[in-house]
């Protein structure tokens, strides 16, 4: 699915009534009677809001956005026509027949997503439907931005490399990395970060991204990423720490700047003072990479084969054993699909079959972890085009030396 250029000058309404069709066409050709949404950025992506809310899309029909809360505000943020009030979802199925629907037969449901209780309330209501994971329908829809996400991403990727700038006129040696964090996260308040970096996978969870300087780049953590930072305190185990920032290593920032929901992702490495020079060979071999995958990379090339192409280069550069991490924490990913989540599809992944689609936006990161000295490497958020992928973070990729 290409993005629809007739989208350019979409508000939001005609947005969600085109992303409606595609999932009603969905669910039309899987033969799944309607579908239920609750999870925040799905109710997002086809409701305009994450009110307190279960929106039911029929194969065939008008929405439904069920509220419990605030009714006012979802009246007033989202563009669906049919919005009506609910204090319990016990009322949920005379709600549906009360506006026309038939009980579903067969019940989409987010189901990598929505918690088990959920799921067997949905069974306890719906005793004589069967219920779907749609969870895939819905990611396969996301992936494929409009002109008109495409235009909000390109607002955040400008944001993020105004963070980069940002960042290159405040560090000064035995500053605390929480300290540095603590001003680079006001700065992208002020610039209009929305505060919270959604991710679908169940666990996860990031507060801007990772600051960390030197060896503390380098220790690994529970997140799906190649780093992990020392964090504050066991209870976050990731990110910025108390460790103090010192010449000739290199500081990791690897930032996300969420704007209006949707996620700019983004890493440049600064250093006070020259870093010693096989960090700087390592650092220019990860450029390399990325610029072949820009080469390589368009519509109709998998994504499983990205990411062998890129394991292939940093072999042949001599950093296997450091390429996205360590031993057995390494991260068999070079990049991963963002929108309103950090974790969207496609991921560029070993084994994945994806195929890459005009409109999809990835973030390519190809990193080296280097235990006891630090991160080196790279992030950019890039747009899937007919010929290939567009930058939209352009700030300089060059270690910044301040």
């Amino acid at each position: 699915m290409a993005p629809d250029t007739a989208f350019e000058d979409a508000t939001p309404g005609t947005e969600i009534r085109h992303r409606i069709g595609q999932l009603q066409s969905l669910l039309l050709s899987n033969r799944i009677d309607g579908a239920i949404i609750v999870q925040n950025s799905d109710l997002f992506y086809f409701s305009g809001t994450i009110q307190q809310s279960q929106l039911y899309i029929p194969a065939d029909g008008d929405p439904l956005l069920m509220v419990r809360k605030s009714l006012e505000r979802a009246r007033s943020e989202s563009a669906i026509q049919n919005i009506i009030s609910f204090s319990s979802p016990r009322q949920v199925p005379e709600l549906l027949k009360s506006m026309g629907h038939a009980i579903p037969k067969t019940l989409g449901l987010e189901l990598d997503v929505i918690p088990a209780q959920t799921y067997l309330n949905f069974q306890s209501l719906f005793d004589q439907t069967r219920m779907i994971d749609i969870s895939h329908l819905i990611r396969q829809i996301r992936a494929v931005k409009s002109a008109y996400e495409i235009q909000i991403l390109r607002e955040a990727a400008l944001k993020s490399d105004q963070v980069a700038e940002y960042v290159k006129s405040i560090i000064k040696e035995g500053m605390t990395e929480i300290e540095l964090a603590g001003m680079v996260e006001a700065h992208a308040r002020k610039l209009g970060h929305q505060g919270i970096v959604r991710m679908r996978l169940w666990g996860s969870e990031l507060f801007y991204g990772h600051l960390m300087s030197g060896a503390s780049g380098a220790i690994p953590s529970y997140l799906a990423s190649p780093t992990g930072g020392a964090g504050v305190s066991t209870a976050v185990a990731q990110g910025a720490g108390f460790g103090r920032i010192q010449p000739h290593e290199p500081i990791l920032v690897d930032y996300v700047f969420a704007y209006k929901g949707y996620l700019s992702d983004h890493t440049r490495i600064y250093s006070i003072g020259k870093l010693p020079d096989d960090l700087i060979q390592a650092h220019g071999a990860m450029l390399s990479i990325q610029a072949a995958i820009i080469r390589e990379a368009r519509p109709g090339i998998s994504a499983g084969w990205i990411y062998e192409m890129a394991i292939e280069l940093a072999t042949e550069a001599g950093y296997s054993e450091n390429f996205m991490g360590t031993g057995d924490q390494r991260i068999r990913f070079v990049g991963h699909g963002v929108g309103l989540e950090l974790d969207e599809y496609p991921f560029l992944a070993a084994g994945q079959k994806m195929l890459l689609q005009e409109g999809m936006v990835i973030a390519l990161e190809p990193k080296l972890i280097f235990p006891q000295r630090g991160v080196v490497g790279i992030e950019n958020t890039q747009l899937v085009t007919p010929n290939g992928l567009q930058q939209l973070t352009v700030f300089d990729e060059n270690i910044i030396v301040v």
